[in-house]
């Protein structure tokens, strides 16, 4: 049996406001497939490299099939990826000669390095080996091992925000003796006065605000009542809503997976609404202002 504070820190489960897999103890997976197969395309598109001897660009990204995930366990990221990639490059010598080929690579795979990665450049059938291949097989192999590389550093810090959760007090993990002095110092504290402040147990969650416009060929009240009017958020979100159109009134739409309420109603100009998916904890919520400028 371990004293007090002495025990190991992995086992003391910490409060959590939204009760969400304290200290980061449970394995949770997000997959990455998707992100990774534009953030592939996205990085090799373009690429190109340049010499004495002419200019070589990857035109077309013909093939990205394989799969992406990140696991945590017990606050630890682990990474799984692998993929097969083909491309299409061509090239223009100083001369005005034009070469076209392929790129291909078998085994982008965490089990691999990067030094490892093989990475193959070939000439389309019926074209002569020219100095352009040659650039591509150097300076082009290269330029291709330092995106991929990118890729991998881009899955591990862009991709990964969020995955960490914070502990209640919004910070990692402490140890079992930085922790036992922490509960000494609030024992001996409460114990010295009872009307000390109360500890804020907030989770710092990051968020954004961003803002769109978009054109709707209605009036400005029929686009209103498109939010406020049961029956026509019915018809535009073609699933059963339940809408009580009044200022602190509560809505619930696709079929009770979305749910919120009106905090704000300017008639025919403006519509100010929280918002949560079913499944956020329940003091989460997101906020939409919706201002209707005018007639079109």
């Amino acid at each position: 049996m371990a004293k007090w504070g002495e025990g190991d820190p992995r086992w003391i489960v910490e409060e959590r406001a939204d009760a969400t897999n304290v200290n980061n103890w449970h394995w949770t997976e997000r997959d990455a497939t998707s992100w990774s197969s534009d953030k592939l395309r996205a990085l090799l598109l373009g690429l190109s490299v340049q010499s004495e001897d002419g200019h070589c660009e990857v035109t077309e990204v013909s093939k990205v099939e394989g799969e992406a995930s990140i696991n945590n366990r017990k606050g630890k990221l682990i990474f799984f990826y692998e993929w097969s990639l083909k491309a299409t490059w061509t090239g223009e010598s100083k001369e005005g000669v034009k070469n076209t080929g392929t790129i291909e690579v078998p085994n982008l795979s965490d089990e691999n390095d990067m030094e490892d990665l093989d990475i193959s450049v070939s000439l389309n059938k019926d074209e002569p080996e020219s100095s352009l291949s040659g650039l591509m097989r150097k300076l082009g192999v290269e330029k291709i091992r330092e995106v991929l590389g990118s890729y991998v550093g881009f899955l591990k810090t862009e991709f990964t925000q969020g995955m960490i959760l914070p502990t209640a007090n919004g910070m990692a993990q402490t140890s079992s003796q930085s922790r036992a002095k922490l509960d000494q110092t609030r024992i001996s504290s409460s114990s010295g006065s009872s009307s000390s402040a109360p500890v804020n147990t907030g989770v710092k969650i990051p968020t954004c605000k961003f803002s769109m416009k978009e054109k709707f060929l209605t009036s400005p009240a029929d686009l209103y009542r498109v939010f406020l009017n049961q029956e026509m958020t019915t018809a535009f979100t073609h699933a059963p809503a339940t809408v009580d159109g009044e200022k602190g009134g509560k809505f619930r739409l696709l079929e009770g997976n979305v749910f919120g309420e009106f905090t704000e109603l300017v008639p025919d100009e403006k519509i100010v609404m929280k918002w949560r998916y079913n499944n956020w904890p329940s003091e989460h919520y997101a906020t939409i202002s919706l201002s209707i400028d005018e007639y079109i």
